[in-house]
């Protein structure tokens, strides 16, 4: 919670439902808080394992599942959160899915058994699945022009430092003060984002129609059915019939929710008008190529350089942290150029410059200097995505009218972890390898990362309008 709070120009920075500058800053504050809950959450686990295991018993499959039982919630109701924000309004889906998280916290730092705190975790992506896609809602709503793009970067750059400085505070906090620590750590951070918004927040006019039920549970069973799917995938050939299963499963349930929101038109929980803004569908493109990518290189970077180089898990997770720092330094920065050229520029060269980085990665020896082979891949990669994080959340909110932006952040929020547990599935082919097959197998992957980020660019730049006032234009200011 380090980043300062900024100061907003009048003309720029207005919350137009409470009608008072100065409130936007707390707003920045507010989603920054609560949506790291979610980013610390989502990388301070992996190191607790070991010591979960100690106290509460369980193998490394498990274990696993410790993971696995917060991502399938999260996943499966992104959109559901953001939708229903949009219905119920976003500020109580902020601080209610803020208290469900933290109350879930709790219960995982009692969990007398590796029962209970699964139960526990999977209540906590529920919560997450809540706070995520409003807590962006309510950012992107609350700043317009240049100051939009300057706070989302913001945003962004806070969830990078969050899920960096992650690991090694849940490392310190296991060895001095238990696993239980890394859970009741949520509880100030959680307070402090209910006390902000529901002083500062001002919630958007809520929806008269009825919540189109029908498509939250189609699509809540689909993108369910689908992300096991991808979980088991990952998983090994053993429950090879049960992905083949869930994977059909997850694309009839999902088929039917796009017949079923055809079928109820402007009802629809997701309109499927939205999908005739050619931004709308090139940010969609993007945002599942782009983090797909990036999604493979945060499952086989580490692995090699552990397995490959004799790396302890300590050492591989340091090995990353320039990444996340570059990230957050640069994201701001360039969050607020957005504002002044548009987001087309940015989210055309950021994903080259991220495949030009994972072309270097091509050089990866596991055995050689940190230095001069994995360093300068991931810092390319690094300021590649600082290029393209800020500026595509702000298109996406502005792709789309003011009355369905919960709705489009959690349907985006949805596509990047799709493209992330796609990567995280294919990346067991190139784990399975061992010696000098499993570097050759990375290098391959890298290039394919190449291939896919450079893509990305390619669907920005053919399908935004060369200007920030364009999409603006197509729908109109956006109104909380």
């Amino acid at each position: 919670m380090a980043t300062p709070l900024p100061s907003c120009d009048r003309g720029a920075a207005l919350s137009q439902s409470d009608g008072s500058v100065r409130h936007s800053g707390w707003i920045l504050v507010a989603t920054i808080c609560a949506s790291s809950l979610a980013f610390i959450d989502g990388s301070v686990v992996n190191v607790a394992l070991p010591a979960i295991g100690r106290s509460l018993g369980g193998g490394a499959a498990d274990l696993q599942w410790t993971v696995n039982a917060y991502l399938l919630p999260l996943s499966a109701l992104l959109l559901f959160g953001g939708a229903a924000g949009d219905h119920f309004g976003r500020k109580r889906l902020l601080i209610g899915g803020t208290l469900l998280f933290a109350v879930a916290s709790l219960l995982c730092a009692f969990a007398a058994s590796l029962n209970m705190l699964l139960a526990a975790r999977a209540v906590q992506g529920v919560g997450a699945a809540m706070l995520m896609p409003n807590s962006l809602a309510i950012l992107g709503n609350a700043f317009e022009g240049e100051a939009k793009g300057r706070a989302i970067g913001t945003w962004a750059a806070s969830g990078a430092i969050a899920a960096a400085v992650g690991p090694p505070l849940g490392g310190w906090l296991v060895e001095s003060v238990g696993w239980e620590a890394i859970f009741l750590l949520n509880l100030p951070v959680a307070g402090a984002a209910m006390l902000i918004a529901g002083r500062y927040v001002t919630d958007h006019a809520k929806s008269r129609q009825a919540l189109d039920w029908p498509g939250a549970g189609l699509a809540t069973a689909g993108l369910g059915a689908l992300t096991w799917a991808l979980t088991l995938w990952s998983g090994g050939s053993a429950f090879a019939g049960t992905v083949a299963i869930a994977a059909a499963a997850g694309l009839v349930l999902l088929g039917l929710f796009v017949f079923v929101e055809h079928r109820r038109g402007d009802q629809a929980m997701m309109p499927l008008s939205l999908f005739a803004s050619r931004p709308f569908v090139g940010l969609t493109l993007l945002t599942f190529l782009l983090y797909g990518a990036l999604g493979g290189l945060l499952v086989l970077l580490p692995y090699i350089l552990i397995v490959g180089g004799g790396y302890t898990p300590l050492e591989a997770g340091l090995a990353l942290l320039p990444f996340s720092i570059l990230i957050g330094g640069a994201s701001r920065l360039i969050g607020g150029l957005t504002g002044r050229v548009g987001p087309r520029l940015p989210l055309s060269l950021g994903p080259v410059v991220t495949g030009l980085g994972f072309a270097l990665l091509f050089r990866v020896d596991p055995l050689g200097s940190y230095w001069t082979s994995v360093l300068p891949g991931i810092a390319v990669i690094a300021l590649g995505m600082a290029g393209a994080v800020a500026p595509l959340t702000t298109a996406v909110l502005s792709s789309v009218d003011g009355a369905h932006t919960g709705t489009a952040s959690g349907f985006n929020s949805a596509i990047a972890r799709t493209g992330g547990l796609v990567a995280t599935a294919l990346a067991g082919a190139v784990i399975a390898e061992a010696g000098a097959a499993l570097v050759d197998a990375f290098h391959a992957a890298a290039l394919i990362g190449a291939a896919l980020a450079i893509l990305a660019g390619m669907a920005a730049f053919l399908t935004l309008p060369p200007s920030a006032q364009a999409v603006e234009d197509r729908h109109g200011p956006a109104e909380i």
